[in-house]
């Protein structure tokens, strides 16, 4: 519930009287990197792995930091943990992303993408991720919303302003723009709410795996009254993330294949798709293990096709809704800073305040894996960062396509 004091007092109490103390302090260490405390996180972090010297989970979330440097000592003791038999598969993934990482800042990358191919194909093999049918999914946004459908239902929905939904891809920037509309006045930050994901699996009806969901199609059965009555309980049940600002933020990535019915159940809400050139967004992705969804990152060929995918839905949302999306590259986000918060406070219909600009001295619990780099200011060192890797990555370009490979 984002009420981490009262969390870490209780954890504080409890810790002398559990059993599992590494995974308590685990909780520790995320609720404090969370509301920025970085220096107690990392002290938690290293006593999780002290009472689990294979607990792969305390090494991972030292690197998912990305500000963390991995002493001599524990890249020894966590190269010994991953090649040990008796370390548990889920412990040996965390590893393998934690020294991915580690070989990476250490410029070894041909180490690096051994550590992150390895751990990549370990967790891909936990998972059912059918690349195709996530295919035939977007296709059937793309059918069902359709301008004859959303010009039926104009109008429609609930009529409140208060939500900025910011969707894309993972890693492509969204928390940094979360982070300099949460430092606005008259904007609350959240965090990746689920209400909108869930909204659509309950639309969608309950079904065999072969079976066609309901949802999208569904969408163009909606009366006014369900429509409105959706958008309200949406704003009722996130009601409990807001603080007193008029505004909010939904940071959802994945709200992009749900934009359809965003329109028609709050068609005054604003939306800004982060967007980030294909090839460092699409590795980005690939070298960072997800907490949980994101079921696409695990492999080259399947993050290509998901961002081209990506892609073909947004310019159907452009066409069938035009003016409705903001689109924001992180690249120029980067290049000039000033000019793209103008830019997004325009959109949102908000005045400029500067501490949109200087969002990094901005105190807000920040729940991503950016939430440390975005408490810094902007810097450009990441944004070729993927070129190291590149002998390495032909699964990925050929997955994109030159078309988007090559885009400037």
């Amino acid at each position: 519930m984002s009420d981490y004091d009262t969390a870490l007092k209780i954890y504080d109490e409890v810790i002398d009287r559990v059993k599992d103390k590494h995974l308590l302090q685990l909780l520790r260490g995320h609720a404090l990197k969370t509301i920025g405390d970085a220096a107690p996180a990392i002290e938690a972090y290293r006593l999780a792995y002290r009472a689990k010297p294979d607990f792969g989970d305390a090494f991972w979330s030292l690197a998912n930091l990305k500000t963390y440097r991995f002493t001599e000592s524990e890249v020894g003791q966590m190269i010994e943990a991953e090649g040990a038999p008796s370390t548990e598969r889920e412990d040996r993934i965390h590893l393998c992303f934690a020294l991915g990482k580690h070989f990476e800042d250490d410029e070894d990358f041909a180490t690096a993408m051994q550590y992150y191919t390895r751990g990549n194909a370990l967790k891909k093999e936990e998972l059912r991720y059918d690349g195709e049918r996530m295919t035939q999914h977007f296709d059937m946004q793309i059918r069902a919303c359709n301008p004859a459908m959303l010009a039926a239902k104009q109008g429609l929905g609930c009529a409140a302003d208060d939500p900025i939904f910011i969707v894309g891809l993972p890693r492509a920037g969204s928390t940094l723009l979360e982070q300099i509309l949460a430092s606005h006045s008259q904007v609350d930050g959240t965090f990746e709410l689920p209400n909108i994901p869930a909204l659509a699996f309950r639309l969608a009806g309950r079904r065999n795996v072969d079976e066609e969901p309901r949802y999208p199609a569904v969408l163009g059965e909606l009366s006014a009254e369900q429509l409105e009555s959706m958008g309200q309980a949406y704003l009722d049940d996130t009601l409990i993330h807001r603080g007193s600002a008029p505004r909010f933020i939904d940071k959802m990535p994945n709200n992009f294949r749900h934009i359809g019915l965003i329109h028609l159940i709050l068609p005054n809400a604003r939306i800004i798709d982060a967007r980030r050139e294909p090839m460092a967004c699409c590795f980005s992705s690939f070298k960072q293990l997800f907490s949980s969804g994101q079921e696409f990152t695990y492999g080259l060929r399947e993050i290509g096709q998901y961002y081209r995918d990506y892609v073909r839905l947004m310019d159907h949302w452009d066409r069938v809704l035009p003016g409705k999306i903001l689109r924001v590259q992180y690249e120029d986000t980067v290049a000039d800073l000033e000019s793209q918060v103008h830019r997004i406070l325009e959109f949102c219909q908000l005045p400029f305040e500067q501490a949109c600009v200087d969002f990094h001295q901005t105190r807000r619990s920040i729940r991503t894996a950016s939430s440390e780099q975005v408490r810094q200011p902007i810097f450009t060192s990441g944004l070729e960062y993927w070129k190291a890797f590149d002998p390495w990555l032909g699964p990925l370009r050929e997955a994109l396509g030159e078309d988007l490979v090559s885009q400037p």
